[in-house]
């Protein structure tokens, strides 16, 4: 490990300019021993600085590579992380908030890779919040796609915790890799099957759940007529604190790809209407004809940049998350992307292909 080298300095406002720069740099900073200083962090957010969560997370990875954080408080702006030795083992994390628990795993599941022996991470906070994956999505869809990669990982929903109070709580355990091999995502074949839950918890009535669920299918049903659409409307019981209710729904492809829509309920919407903005969000990620939809895309590349070998993931159109996670990949590693339009004779999509020769980092620890 480089322990003494120069700190490597990040602009936190850059592009995106939210937590996932500091997800994405912190996790990174642990797996190639480079220390780093963030500046100007959410500088251009409403609410500047580190909230909760992200602290929780910085907490979360700086525990994981028995690391020394600066500048870590509420509202700082600034922090520095001097990464030692990852540590595999129990580590526990709790935002006290309904700060997202699907956020505190992107932290540290890359982290927890690279260590001597299998990890548990016990996570606190809220399991299905906004602004956030729910932990439905974690598990469906971007759990199944990184294993593509040897990503090897068990997510136990122990409880589920909805906005404000949080509450809830998932044991993750991570097995350790040698290396991560690279995947080649580009055809996506047709749509076999799309299938979700619409939930209610605490004291919202059932019937929110099936109209969530009803509105959701009768939104598909205008788009694709041949497939039966499976959405299960479910009251949670005795594993949720709080109240709260939200639908996802989940498309699965001839070649495997998967793809999701979602939605939370919120104080005086009307349940058709969320589960309605689901489903436009699930049709509007598989028009395009990429292999991801548009909240995978960016959780991948820091994957595809550690991996051994060169990745291609054919994508819709490229959002700044993804842009934002390359750039902070390429300035913490030796990985080079590129990314390629690429037209459709046969439709008017446009795709885009997100290539990496990935820097290959070995599992020092194993």
């Amino acid at each position: 490990m480089k322990m003494d080298s120069a700190a490597v300095e990040i602009d936190g406002s850059v592009m995106e300019g939210g937590g996932q720069i500091l997800r994405v740099s912190a996790a990174l900073s642990c797996i190639t021993g480079s220390a780093i200083k963030i500046t100007k962090i959410r500088a251009g957010r409403s609410t500047p600085g580190l909230r909760p969560q992200h602290l929780m997370g910085l907490q979360l990875v700086s525990d994981l590579c028995s690391g020394s954080l600066q500048g870590a408080s509420i509202g700082s702006t600034d922090i520095s992380l001097t990464p030692g030795k990852i540590r595999s083992g129990n580590h526990t994390a709790d935002t006290q908030t309904a700060g997202s628990v699907c956020l505190l795993l992107q932290a540290a599941l890359p982290c927890a890779l690279y260590a001597d022996a299998a990890s548990q991470l016990c996570l606190k906070g809220g399991t299905n919040a906004e602004m956030a994956p729910q932990i439905d999505y974690t598990v469906k869809v971007f759990k199944p796609m990184v294993e593509r990669f040897g990503v090897r990982f068990d997510c136990d929903i122990r409880m589920r915790g909805y906005y404000p109070k949080g509450g809830g709580e998932v044991m993750v355990t991570v097995n350790p890799v040698k290396e991560l091999q690279p995947v080649t995502l580009t055809e996506r074949g047709n749509i076999t099957k799309i299938h979700g839950r619409a939930f209610v918890a605490g004291v919202l009535p059932y019937k929110l759940a099936k109209d969530m669920s009803a509105a959701a299918v009768r939104t598909i049903r205008k788009e694709i007529k041949e497939l039966y659409i499976n959405i299960q409307p479910l009251q949670e019981k005795d594993k949720a604190y709080g109240n709260g209710n939200g639908i996802i729904i989940i498309a699965e492809s001839s070649t495997g790809c998967l793809f999701a829509g979602s939605a939370l309920g919120k104080k005086g919407v009307y349940a058709d209407k969320i589960g309605i903005e689901a489903a436009e969000m699930l049709l509007r990620n598989i028009r395009h004809n990429g292999c991801v939809d548009e909240f995978l895309q960016d959780q991948l590349i820091i994957f595809m940049a550690l991996a051994k070998g060169t990745s291609r993931i054919r994508t819709g159109a490229v959002t700044l998350h993804t842009q934002t996670a390359i750039h902070i990949a390429e300035r913490l590693t030796q990985a080079k992307f590129t990314i390629t339009k690429s037209e459709d004779e046969l439709s008017s999509n446009v795709t885009f292909i997100i290539e990496c020769q990935g820097s290959g980092v070995a599992n020092a620890n194993l």
